[in-house]
Order: structure tokens, then sequence, then C-alpha cells
């Protein structure tokens, strides 16, 4: 009798973990997210190598990139990863089809590799950017 209920226990656990889950669609760029359109943002890199800078000369980044959407795109905040880094951006609308950019002026105090981030946030997506700026100071 107790191996019965045994049975019976594990034959309900197994069929218990057979449930009907919805197929997971790739995302593409041509997705639409709760009809949020894909990113409309196109940065020309998002990763910038400035390779050898000199100690204590501030270094400017340019990142740019163009808005491929159909209505005007805001920077709402950029902000670097440490205080060695100044940011600059685009403060008026980004109209479709323009293109605008993101400054990062980074002050190398000390000698070395490095690498730093600027988190950039729109209006046209979610989750911020992360641009990346590195390379070695002399």
């Amino acid at each position: 009798m107790k191996i019965i209920k045994i049975s019976m226990l594990a034959l309900a656990l197994s069929l218990m973990s057979f449930s009907a889950i919805a197929p997971i669609k790739a995302i593409t760029s041509e997705t639409k997210v709760e009809g949020i359109a894909a990113s409309t943002i196109v940065w020309k890199a998002q990763t910038i190598d400035v390779g050898q800078i000199p100690q204590g000369t501030p270094k400017a980044i340019v990142y740019e990139f163009k808005n491929t959407g159909k209505t005007a795109v805001v920077i709402t905040n950029v902000q670097g990863s440490c205080g060695c880094t100044a940011t600059d951006y685009t403060k008026e609308p980004i109209l479709p089809g323009k293109s605008a950019k993101v400054t990062a002026t980074y002050n190398a105090a000390n000698k070395g590799g490095f690498t730093k981030t600027v988190t950039v946030t729109t209006s046209a997506e979610t989750a911020p950017q992360i641009l990346t700026l590195k390379g070695t100071v002399i």
C-alpha cells in the first residue's frame, strides 16, 4: 500500500513538471516589445580605444549616433563612471534621420591602462546605453 502511494505521488509530480510553455521568439531589430519599437538609436561606435595619451592632459572622446526612428529623441541623462570623466551632449531633440553626439572628456591622472564607461539615457530606449572608452596613459 505504501509503495502505491509513493508511486502515485511520483507520477503526480512528474506530470506537474510538464506544462504548456509558449515558445520564446528571438528578438531582432524588427521586434516590437509591448507596442514600443526596437531601438531607434544607432551608434557609430560604442567602444573607442584612444590608444596612448599623455598623463594630465584631458582627452575628448566623441560618440556619434543617428536617430533612425520616426519620432524625435531626447538625451535625458549622461553620466561618466568616475569624476575623471566629464560629459557633454546634444541638448535639443534629435529629429528622425538626424545625428547627434555625446562627448566624454577623460582627465588622465594616473599612468597605465584604463577603461571607463559613460551611461547614456534617452527617450528612445528603456535601458540606458553603456559606452566605453579605453587606452593607456603614458
